[in-house]
């Protein structure tokens, strides 16, 4: 049984490291279910175990360690964090095929308000191709990325998971460079045209996720 938990208000980074830790302990020890955490942030900035100090470019806003896989990342308000702590002994284990099953997961829900997420070799996350901005300077099409991933595992079970963008202020990613691609930008649901909330998303991520983790 997987358990959903959604937290209202705004949680500390480091309220949220240790929570994770936690759970992950009491699934380890058969005490706890697999769990969805879903969460808001505060402003604030995460470097990922392959994070470069030079992508950092603007201490805004707190930089956390996180342990994930990955680079920077923002997190803050109107963005939705989704941690998943699932048990992959049970599920496979697989890290590459854990990922591409959050990936599909992110692009199925995001499908459901008529929106296209889709995936690029070499770079991270699920992305938009924007046909209605400029292109690049190479003349190569825009594409802005409209959610990142990435996770960790202890003992075959996952923690971190998925950040999406539904409503947050986009200026704030400013200060780094996100997950360490240069060239292209970050969306959201809303910047997008789409009237959609956080309740809508986590309708839409709940519907989706049998399909893709049983």
């Amino acid at each position: 049984m997987v358990e959903w938990i959604i937290k209202g208000g705004l949680t500390g980074y480091d309220e949220a490291l240790a929570f994770m830790e936690a759970r992950v302990a009491a699934i380890l020890a058969g005490e706890a279910d697999e769990l969805v955490w879903l969460v808001e942030h505060p402003p604030l900035y995460t470097a990922g175990t392959s994070a470069k100090s030079a992508d950092l470019l603007e201490a805004r806003f707190p930089v956390h360690s996180a342990g994930r896989g990955g680079q920077y990342t923002y997190h803050g308000p109107g963005q939705r964090v989704v941690y998943v702590m699932l048990d992959l002994n049970r599920r496979g284990r697989d890290v590459r095929a854990f990922v591409t099953r959050l990936e599909a997961w992110v692009i199925d829900a995001l499908s459901r308000f008529n929106l296209k997420g889709e995936l690029r070799e070499g770079r991270v996350g699920v992305w938009i191709a924007r046909p209605d901005k400029p292109p690049l300077p190479d003349g190569s099409a825009r594409e802005d990325k409209i959610a990142a991933i990435g996770v960790k595992l202890r003992r075959w079970v996952s923690f971190h998971g998925i950040a999406i963008n539904v409503e947050p202020d986009l200026g704030h990613y400013a200060g780094i460079v996100p997950c360490g691609i240069s060239g292209h930008g970050v969306t959201s649901l809303v910047d997008l045209g789409l009237p959609v909330g956080m309740a809508d998303l986590d309708l839409a991520l709940k519907d989706s996720f049998p399909a893709h983790f049983g």
